[in-house]
């Protein structure tokens, strides 16, 4: 039998999207440090912390990568593989299982054995924003109709698209630009490129927690306007 939702409430769907694609961009990630992590081969590690890039690799891109990542597995090419093994199934999960019951403590359990085995540091903050977005896929999100006033909840419904636009475009930039050194007129000014990777962090934290709002406050919004065509179409009956 298929797993059954974890309550009796519709799926939120704006949710669904937003926990989806944040699934996938973890996933990408974990799969990038790992491949990276892969191409040093059958060598030790220095030790638990490490980095797939920089100076005193025998594989670097640009003398300020670095890639940093925490690993229990001190081999260069087992992390890597477990890394890029765990970002694809971060993929499938959120594509196809994460909405059902248990499926965000699955993913919760991927993504910190990902983070244990070279998946990359900087992904613990995102995926625990996810997993707990996750949880809300199938929940009343009462709690979130009682905080937020009715006139925020109007605005913040129409941006949980444009937020995740945004979000995953600067999400990719800022792997394209740890992981190749090259962004658009700075292609040869690897300070400037590491000082643009670092304040990517604001908009990219920001970005998921907009979407995430948004996308609860547009769920509530179509449960209402749900409601309220139900009640106008039982009136017509009437």
């Amino acid at each position: 039998m298929p797993a059954q939702p974890q309550s009796s409430w519709p799926e939120n769907r704006a949710t669904r999207v937003v926990v989806f694609t944040l699934g996938v961009l973890l996933g990408l990630s974990s799969i990038n440090h790992g491949v990276l992590e892969m191409l040093h081969g059958n060598t030790a590690t220095p030790g638990s912390f490490i980095k797939a890039l920089g100076p005193g690799y025998s594989w670097s891109l640009w003398v300020h990568g670095g890639e940093p990542a925490f690993t229990l597995v001190h081999n260069f090419l087992l992390t890597g593989t477990l890394a890029t093994a765990l970002g694809i199934l971060l993929i499938v999960w959120s594509s196809r299982f994460i909405a059902r019951r248990f499926g965000p403590t699955v993913f919760l359990l991927l993504s910190i054995a990902s983070f244990l085995t070279g998946g990359g540091q900087a992904q613990v903050l995102l995926f625990t924003l996810n997993w707990a977005a996750a949880t809300r896929t199938h929940a009343s999100l009462r709690f979130w109709r009682w905080l937020l006033p009715t006139l925020l909840l109007r605005v913040l419904a129409p941006l949980w698209r444009p937020a995740l636009i945004v979000e995953t475009v600067v999400f990719l930039t800022a792997l394209e630009i740890a992981t190749f050194g090259y962004f658009p007129w700075l292609p040869h000014d690897p300070a400037a490129l590491t000082h643009i990777l670092w304040r990517l962090a604001i908009p990219i934290i920001g970005c998921v927690l907009l979407a995430i709002l948004a996308a609860f406050a547009h769920d509530l919004e179509a449960r209402a306007t749900g409601r309220r065509t139900a009640v106008c179409a039982g009136a017509g009956e009437a």
